[in-house]
């Protein structure tokens, strides 16, 4: 299996919430629960790599160096890495490739957000050339819009329901019950989602993540690092997969504002979201029905379903038969997003690909208490950042 070179000794995280304080102190918090879990001393991390934050002022765009200081200078090197909500991945896979390479043997992964009241939106300033900055400023698309604009799309593909939606809500809030890094921890019912505001129809207030503070951590190590810790059967980073889309990408895909013409290149197989996962499958030399648990990006509960298919969990026009027969549920087929997801946490962009890293590391363990999908051993995450930036982490037992 390719990858299997690279092993994930330790995990952790500091609790999503809205606590004010710097995103350096969540970071260090997830940083030294990582190394506690994994095992390993500070001192001999020979790499930091850190998610960048853009909301939070100098200290942000070196993320690296800025955690490194936090913990105390080792002398370990640094990287700091930016996708958008796929940052953390694209933090592991920069982590990974040095592993891999033989340059070191133990990464320490960090990502950490303070976000503020209400949803994102771009920084301060005019910005002509900024694809995010021209969707709100010439057509008002905030965040919530295209999620809805996405539900639409699926509503009118499969005919799709609000009731599913709410669906989808219903399941990752029981999920995210027996999650004590999770921000929201309380049961919903179909009706308290169609019964809470509408923020974009055909979404509701409950259908749409909040914006959180929180942060996670992962510690990678070579395989020969691993054996004289004495990790037996270690969870293994299988495949990172980081493509950007093909042309032509003839899919409308946030936040770009047209589709490419094929009038002289023939459309491909896949959508962006699907060549995501393909590439992981790829890489890590199995397939879609090897896997016994997603962590998906469910920025809105629609978005859950079109990430099952986009993952080729299912057929495209599926998922919602895969929700209301409980498949997606722990104790289903395919369990998706036992950690409650974003649903349950919100958006802390630096770290939520790093949580979902966490949540499939303890899902193949074992130790997912309360949550747990019995037998797991095979586990992706999948999910994008903006301007082309698609992720997915594919780790294995």
């Amino acid at each position: 299996m390719s990858g299997d070179g690279v092993v994930v000794a330790g995990v952790g995280m500091h609790p999503w919430g809205k606590w004010g304080r710097s995103f350096v102190q969540y970071g260090v918090h997830a940083a030294r629960a990582a190394l506690a879990d994994a095992g390993v001393a500070w001192d001999d991390v020979e790499l930091v790599v850190g998610g960048e934050t853009v909301r939070n002022g100098y200290a942000g765009y070196v993320a690296g160096s800025t955690f490194a200081q936090a913990l105390g200078w080792n002398g370990a090197r640094v990287a700091t890495s930016y996708a958008a909500c796929a940052t953390g991945a694209q933090a592991i896979d920069t982590a990974r490739a040095r592993i891999m390479a033989g340059l070191c043997e133990v990464a320490l992964v960090v990502g950490a957000d303070t976000t503020p009241k209400g949803f994102l939106k771009p920084n301060a300033g005019e910005r002509y050339d900024d694809p995010d900055w021209l969707r709100f400023r010439l057509l008002g698309m905030t965040n919530p819009m295209y999620f809805a604009l996405y539900a639409r799309r699926r509503m009118d593909l499969y005919g799709a329901t609000q009731e599913d939606f709410a669906a989808v809500k219903v399941k990752n809030a029981r999920h995210g019950l027996a999650n004590d890094n999770a921000r929201f921890r309380k049961e919903a019912t179909v009706e308290d989602v169609l019964a809470s505001p509408v923020v974009s129809d055909p979404l509701h207030l409950l259908d749409i993540c909040a914006t959180s503070d929180g942060a996670a951590a992962v510690v990678l190590v070579s395989e020969a690092y691993a054996a004289r810790l004495g990790l037996g059967d270690p969870v293994r980073v299988a495949a990172v997969s980081t493509v950007t889309p093909t042309f032509p990408n003839t899919v409308m895909d946030m936040p770009m504002l047209a589709t490419d013409s094929t009038a002289a290149v023939a459309a491909g197989d896949l959508t962006f979201k699907e060549s995501i996962a393909v590439a992981a499958y790829e890489e890590a030399g199995i397939g879609p029905d090897d896997v016994d648990v997603a962590e998906v990006y469910d920025l809105s509960t629609a978005l859950e379903l079109d990430w099952i298919e986009d993952l080729q969990l299912c057929k495209p026009g599926e998922a919602e038969s895969l929700l209301r027969a409980g498949d997606t549920t722990i104790g289903g087929r395919i369990p998706v997003n036992p950690s409650g997801g974003l649903a349950c946490s919100g958006e802390a962009v630096p770290a939520q690909a790093l949580a979902q890293v966490c949540e499939l590391t303890w899902q193949l363990r074992g130790q997912a208490t309360g949550r747990q999908v019995e037998g797991a051993r095979v586990g992706i995450t999948a999910n994008q950042g903006l301007f082309g930036h698609g992720s997915a982490v594919l780790l294995a037992r």
